[in-house]
């Protein structure tokens, strides 16, 4: 091996040295950031001339490639409901225009927000990629497309009241039929009470409801609204429903019947109310699990009140399931499914194109992403109001730091040493 050889052996470790403190440098830079994944400098020695027995000489080395760590970070609550984090394999899939190149990409990084248009998007702009969830059948789709939340809950007509209550066994009974246009009369009725319904437009009306004792454990009851709600005159009741409860000498619900129809204003006509008081014995209940009948010092007393029915709401709040399903919180308390976010797995995930901003491209060697939900296949869960923080290892970046200097600076030593040697020579002709 010549002296000239030796000055550029000793300049390639320069080089690689140098290079491989870049990578470190970048991992130290990006300790804060968020879903980055650490890198490491691959090295390899370069072949030169062939030695006197026959064995290659060495002439130097080369840094080979750059490996990508794809290992967990830590996650990091903060409590923002479209911060993702990804527990285990997986990449988000984002579609959109980076640095002038538009397709999928593929990131870590779990922070989202909404743009103008409801679309979950990245700081960049890119945009998440899922599956929509049909709001009437609940079916989710099969096509990836772009992930856009908001909308409205319809609203839901009452069709059915369940209502708990003891009506006092202790009540007078009444001897005069129930009056309708008077109907909280003390001589019409033993107690009321109300409670709120939904037409089919999501509108709420109040419905009045009157019990009478009439003797023997027999009541009957009438449900009243305001005239001018149903068509009839505003400020005048409106019966749209009455029927009967009937109870045993121990209180007991034996039986109940009863119709109740309303055709609200503008709402779709003759809606059905079905009032439900409790379990009767008569069908194989209880008799005691709803409404009864015992003595008490007041007329009545409603334990609860149930109804199906709501009105339309607006979006309020969303929160991610493990699998990725984005369930929608609206303000008429109701919640519904909207979305599920998709993640995607390669064969190879370490042969990805670092892309920058955290983002990354398939290539062949690391292979075609395979897309779909996640916790399925070899994919991971997600964890909704959390973000993944960097995977660098601070303290073994700045051991690898110190060696890489070492280094440097041994292999400059190199190049001096051969510098002096070949001065040596110069002098040898003075």
């Amino acid at each position: 091996m010549s002296i000239w050889t030796s000055l550029f052996t000793g300049s390639s470790g320069l080089g690689a040295h140098g290079d491989a403190i870049s990578v470190v440098g970048d991992n130290i830079a990006n300790v804060s950031t968020i879903g980055y994944k650490s890198s490491r400098a691959d090295f390899a020695d370069v072949i030169g001339g062939t030695a006197a027995n026959g064995q290659r000489l060495g002439q130097g080395v080369r840094m080979s490639g750059v490996e990508t760590y794809l290992g967990q970070g830590t996650l990091q609550q903060t409590g923002r409901s479209l911060d993702l984090a990804i527990r285990g394999n997986g990449f988000f899939v984002l579609n959109g225009n980076h640095d002038g190149s538009a397709g999928n990409y593929y990131s870590r990084d779990g922070q989202f927000s909404l743009d103008n248009t409801g679309t979950v998007v990245n700081a960049e702009g890119l945009k998440l990629q899922g599956y929509v969830i049909d709001p009437t059948t609940g079916q989710t789709a099969t096509t990836l497309s772009d992930l856009t939340i908001g909308g409205t809950s319809p609203p839901k007509a009452t069709t059915k009241v369940d209502m708990s209550a003891n009506l006092s066994s202790s009540d007078p009974v009444l001897a005069t039929p129930f009056d309708p246009a008077n109907p909280s009369s003390p001589t019409s009725s033993s107690y009321s009470t109300s409670m709120t319904a939904y037409d089919s437009l999501g509108n709420s009306h109040k419905i009045n409801l009157y019990f009478r004792n009439n003797g023997a454990g027999g009541w009957d009851y009438h449900a009243m609204v305001d005239g001018g709600e149903v068509g009839g005159t505003k400020g005048t009741p409106t019966e749209i429903g009455n029927g009967t409860l009937t109870f045993d000498a121990k209180g007991a619900l034996v039986s109940q019947t009863g119709t109740t129809t309303a055709s609200f204003t503008g709402a779709t006509a003759g809606q059905v109310i079905a009032f439900n008081f409790g379990d009767p014995t008569s069908t194989g209940g209880t008799g005691t699990a709803g409404s009864t009948q015992y003595a008490s010092t007041s007329l009545g007393d409603v334990k609860s009140v149930q109804q199906d029915g709501w009105s339309s709401g607006v979006l309020t709040d969303v929160s991610v399931g493990d699998d990725g399903t984005v369930s929608g919180k609206f303000s008429n308390g109701q919640s519904r499914p909207i979305a599920q976010v998709a993640l995607a797995s390669f064969t190879s995930p370490t042969n990805l194109h670092r892309a920058g901003s955290q983002d990354f491209t398939e290539t062949q060697a690391s292979g075609q992403a395979l897309i779909g939900a996640a916790g399925s296949g070899s994919r991971g869960a997600i964890s909704g109001g959390a973000l993944e923080g960097s995977n660098v290892d601070l303290s073994s970046e700045l051991v690898s730091l110190i060696a890489y200097q070492r280094a440097f600076s041994a292999n400059s030593k190199t190049v001096s040493t051969a510098d002096e040697m070949l001065q040596d020579v110069v002098n040898l002709k003075r």
